[in-house]
């Protein structure tokens, strides 16, 4: 089960002020100039940069339309397919758009602002708040590969083989998983990746009539900002890019890069509960990763009943990851590890359920396949278990709790059935404005040095800001310092000066 760049699933919480984006009709911004990175086939793209978005009351305020792109922008008269946007409308003078989106990949990003509309009460005075889900994701032709019991076993099956046994289910599981998606899905699959997705988000950039963009991504929303800022870096007004994913890192760097920010993390939580007192764990940091050692054997050896089903390794694992994405979750996660060593797995279980996006009905989102599908065609991964073998000692050595289950939890693309549609290369935008690229110190999901590396790949129009501090991302969550800096940028444009640190 991948955890790749997933953003938290607790409601944001961002006030960023209006913004002053000049507006354009469709039909002004009906062409795109032709780059190295765009498709031939221009002119044949004209229809849909030209069209009018037809919108209709979908519930709570909030309007939601399609968008028509095509499927492969090589060939755009191919076939087409529809994007889910949805908005909020601008309660004054309308000044343009701010486009977002909450991570994954696989988040949904009508959800996001469906469920986070009380965020953005005064930004709304001036601009719409508008999201989408990608292509492959929510609303918007969703991969889906498994029956949601098959979801259960996959996400049950150990992360971490130990045995002959365990080893030959994570890769029956694992192929498995590739082969249900091809089968439903077919050759879409090549067709889901982020750099599609960017030239979705600047065909509904024209559509909204916004001559430039203006938009806020969080975590995997940070990669797909940097392909849109690699395809189209003089179309940006103003770009966030917080909890950066590093386009330079292939699979393996980018499993073991995150595999070290979890670890970090689980350090730092293990010295919160021990300042705490009565950590269910130990009474001393290396009495609690012993504790945490020993628990995680024994629901290894043992997984604990929950109702029909059971806390297993592979949802210990998620659980755990899933507690360190807020450190508001802590409180929570340390009550969840002390119920499981009492044999009660619900409060652990409950924590994977909540990153794996599983209802209480049992249902599931497609966040976690298409998190899968997205992530496979988006950069290069070993083509055989071999390859994942010969990385795993190296992901053992960045991060003894999590390397080697992070590391597998990427081993579906090895049995993948289409190519990636890019390889792995670091993010250029030249003649694009400053774009900031914010980094939290001890973000678990997406490292520090990922925001450092995409600032520096940005050259000239990269500006990084740093919180320091643990938890994933840092502008929604009601930081007073971030908000400080991010507002006036995504209001006027005004760029901060030097690269400034919150703390």
């Amino acid at each position: 089960m991948s955890v790749s760049a997933c953003s938290s699933q607790s409601a944001p919480r961002a006030t960023p002020t209006s913004s002053s984006t000049p507006t354009a009709t469709a039909s002004e911004s009906a062409t795109p100039t032709a780059t190295p990175s765009t498709p031939p086939s221009v002119n044949a793209l004209a229809r849909f940069y030209g069209q009018h978005l037809s919108w209709q009351s979908c519930g709570d305020g909030f309007s939601c339309s399609s968008l028509v792109v095509p499927v492969d922008y090589a060939h755009p008269n191919a076939g087409t397919m529809k994007v889910a946007v949805i908005r909020e409308r601008s309660t004054g003078s309308h000044r343009g758009s701010l486009i977002v989106n909450p991570g994954g990949p696989g988040a949904s990003g009508v959800s996001f602002v469906r469920d986070a509309a009380f965020a953005f009460d005064t930004l709304n005075d001036h601009l719409d708040i508008v999201g989408f889900d990608p292509r492959g994701v929510g609303g918007s032709r969703p991969i889906r590969c498994m029956s949601s019991p098959a979801l259960d076993r996959y996400f049950h099956t150990d992360p971490e083989p130990r045995t002959p046994a365990t080893r030959a289910a994570l890769i029956a599981a694992s192929r498995q998983f590739a082969d249900a998606c091809w089968k439903r899905n077919g050759s879409y699959l090549a067709h889901v990746g982020t750099i599609d997705a960017a030239r979705d988000m600047d065909v509904l950039r024209a559509a909204l009539g916004d001559k430039k963009l203006t938009y806020y991504g969080a975590s995997y929303g940070t990669y797909l900002g940097a392909k849109y800022a690699q395809l189209f870096p003089t179309r940006i007004r103003a770009m966030v890019l917080d909890g950066a994913v590093n386009p330079a890192a292939n699979t393996i760097d980018s499993d073991v890069g995150q595999s070290k920010g979890f670890e970090t993390n689980l350090d730092d939580f293990v010295d919160w509960c021990v300042r705490q007192g009565n950590c269910p764990l130990g009474s001393t940091h290396a009495a609690a990763l012993q504790g945490l050692d020993r628990l995680e054997a024994k629901v290894r050896a043992h997984p604990e009943q929950v109702g029909s089903r059971s806390l297993g390794p592979g949802e210990f694992f998620t659980g755990l990851a899933s507690g360190f994405y807020s450190t508001s979750e802590w409180p929570g996660l340390r009550s969840a590890l002390a119920a499981a060593q009492r044999g009660s797995g619900g409060g652990m279980l409950g924590f994977a359920d909540e990153l794996t996006e599983r209802h209480k009905d049992g249902s599931y989102t497609n966040l976690m396949e298409s998190n899968v599908a997205i992530n496979c065609v988006d950069r290069e991964s070993p083509t055989s278990i071999n390859g994942f073998d010969a990385a795993a000692k190296r992901a053992q050595q960045a991060s003894a709790h999590f390397g080697i289950d992070i590391l597998y939890s990427s081993l579906p693309c090895a049995f993948w059935h289409v190519p990636p549609v890019e390889h792995a290369h670091p993010a250029t935008a030249p003649g694009a404005p400053p774009i900031l690229v914010v980094g939290t110190t001890h973000d678990p999901a997406t490292p520090y040095v990922d925001a450092q590396a995409l600032a520096a790949q940005l050259g000239a129009a990269g500006r990084l800001v740093t919180l320091s501090g643990d938890g994933h991302t840092a502008y929604l969550r009601d930081d007073a310092c971030i908000e400080g800096i991010l507002n006036p940028y995504l209001a006027s444009a005004r760029v901060p000066r030097g690269s400034p640190r919150c703390r």
